[in-house]
């Protein structure tokens, strides 16, 4: 019988890799995504994605959806309190695991794993120390389609906001950025690929710059 796990869903290309590698392995039943959104916004939180896209990606993924809401200024109290809350609920349905889509930055696994280990759950990094160059290949080749929704301007440029994740975008990348935005260079949303049933469809909105550095791209439902 295979173990319930729950999937931290950002809608981005590490999580569907990593949701992609966990459905490919068979050794886990999926219990539920869980998405973490700006109550204020009503936007996924960093990604700045309207929470209707997000529900077609439940919808087209066939797997339930769990919003963890918090403020838009939310301090790491108030995450961490709201996050072990929605956890909980989850253990005690024999909920043990949690998966993540990190790559390789250390401090924030260590940080997963000490939060995690606060209310006896596990964490699963199905891509951790996998070559980003060869991941964002692998990620393209496999068939995913992605929008970069958010783009760092103190580590790339604005102009890749709104450009479609593919070979031509890896080869405009600056050197010294991660092909993945593990560094949190940029952020997508993945629209189509393997995991999904259907492409979701969509539109590009406004390009705007926010809190004088991030550049998001507003994705509307079409």
């Amino acid at each position: 019988m295979s173990e319930k796990v729950i999937f931290s869903w950002s809608g981005g290309k590490d999580s569907a890799l990593s949701l992609y590698e966990i459905q490919n392995s068979g050794e886990y039943d999926l219990h539920a995504l869980i998405t973490t959104v700006t109550v204020d916004y009503g936007r996924v939180s960093m990604h700045g994605l309207r929470r209707e896209l997000l529900h077609s990606q439940s919808k087209s993924l066939r797997l339930p959806l769990e919003e963890m809401l918090i403020s838009k200024d939310a301090s790491n109290e108030e995450y961490e309190s709201k996050l072990r809350d929605t956890l909980k609920n989850h253990t005690s349905s024999c909920v043990s695991k949690i998966v993540f889509g990190d790559i390789f930055l250390e401090d924030i696994k260590e940080y997963r794993e000490a939060l995690m280990s606060e209310i006896g759950m596990e964490c699963i990094f199905p891509i951790w120390k996998r070559n980003s160059t060869l991941l964002a290949g692998y990620f393209i080749k496999s068939g995913f389609r992605a929008v970069v929704v958010c783009v760092d301007t103190e580590q790339l440029d604005a102009q890749f906001a709104g450009r479609e994740f593919d070979e031509r975008f890896l080869r405009d990348l600056p050197d010294g950025v991660d092909p993945c935005g593990e560094n949190g260079e940029f952020h997508t949303f993945v629209y189509d690929g393997p995991i999904y049933s259907n492409a979701i469809a969509h539109t590009l909105g406004e390009i705007v710059i926010r809190d004088g550095r991030f550049c998001y791209c507003d994705i509307l439902p079409s």
